[in-house]
């Protein structure tokens, strides 16, 4: 009785997960008997999977139950301790017990380390789903080279680095630029090149990137273009908003410890949250001609902005008000 924990936030490639364990567990032509999806508002949804799972497989295959979204290692009543404590113990082997969630385990409850027992027991998996930072180029690298190589796309490792920027931490949209690669490519064996790489692929999270850029420099025409061309790309709103803060959020930590005195790369990478070290020196060079001043006050600005879509602004007027103010904020020394 396997039973296996997903969490994190790149639903892509948490749905790719569990499609993959879901074909591995059911006979195709038992699956619609042995397959039960339960969503977290669902009356007694616990309770309901629990029971699910106590029950046999018909016919081949076995059977897979998956509780979606559930709240059980954030928060978990008695009486669902209970229940869990009474039942895991008995699951039969020929069920597979899934669990999702988008935020991490809470190791402070009970519940979370009586299914953590379990899933050892068991030989099941606790995996996290996670979308890489933005700036952590390295693992945004190593990601499109496992996928590329998964999906037998032959890049050289200038094209992945390429790829890497185009895409940036969307798992959805590097499975679809690598199936169009792949297809581009036919049976052909020689590496793409970075060309036919740049024309085919969408430019979006490296185009937020360069939006950001341009605010530093305070270049508003060609920030109100990027916007533009970001939206016309069916880019969201919230997920600009998401690169702006994290990259205008690592700059004000690099100035904060220029300003006080702090040299050591290691120290600067760690409490600012860079994966490589390495790169602490060239946002060093970024940020030199940027006051502490002006990127305090570009964060309140980009949570107001993210604070005005969430609260259902027009996308694209709401955005180049901003980004205005930001360029602005960013031409006063």
């Amino acid at each position: 009785m396997p039973i296996h924990l997903y969490w994190g936030d790149d639903d892509f490639a948490l749905m790719q997960a569990v499609e993959r364990l879901r074909e591995s567990v059911l006979d195709p032509s038992w699956a619609s008997f042995n397959f039960d999806r339960i969503l977290s508002d669902q009356q007694n949804s616990v309770i309901m999977g629990l029971n699910q799972a106590m029950t046999p497989p018909f016919g081949f295959g076995g059977r897979f139950v998956w509780l979606v979204d559930t709240s059980l290692f954030q928060q978990c009543p008695t009486e669902i301790y209970q229940e869990l404590e009474r039942t895991l113990s008995v699951i039969p082997d020929t069920t597979t017990l899934l669990l999702t969630g988008s935020n991490k385990p809470d190791g402070r409850l009970k519940s979370t380390t009586l299914l953590k027992k379990y899933i050892d027991k068991s030989k099941g998996e606790l995996r996290e789903f996670s979308r890489i930072k933005p700036w952590e180029i390295d693992k945004l690298e190593q990601h499109v080279k496992t996928l590329a190589t998964e999906r037998g796309v032959n890049l050289s490792p200038n094209g992945i680095t390429l790829l890497a920027e185009l895409v940036g931490n969307d798992t959805r949209q590097l499975y679809n630029e690598l199936e169009k690669l792949k297809l581009f490519a036919g049976n052909t064996r020689q590496p793409l090149s970075l060309e036919q790489i740049s024309l085919l692929v969408q430019a979006n999270t490296q185009n937020s990137l360069k939006l950001a850029t341009c605010i530093k420099a305070g270049q508003t025409s060609k920030a109100l273009e990027l916007i533009t061309e970001l939206l016309q790309h069916n880019e969201p709103g919230l997920k600009i908003v998401a690169t702006l803060v994290s990259q205008f959020r690592t700059w004000l930590w690099i100035k904060l410890m220029m300003e006080t005195g702090v040299r050591d790369k290691q120290e600067i990478a760690k409490i600012a949250e860079i994966g490589n070290p390495n790169r602490v020196f060239f946002l060093q060079k970024e940020v030199q001609t940027l006051t502490l001043n002006q990127l305090q006050h570009s964060l309140p600005l980009l949570l107001q902005l993210e604070a005005d879509l969430k609260g259902g602004a027009d996308e694209r007027s709401t955005l180049q008000t901003h980004v205005i103010e930001l360029c602005q904020l960013f031409q006063r020394k």
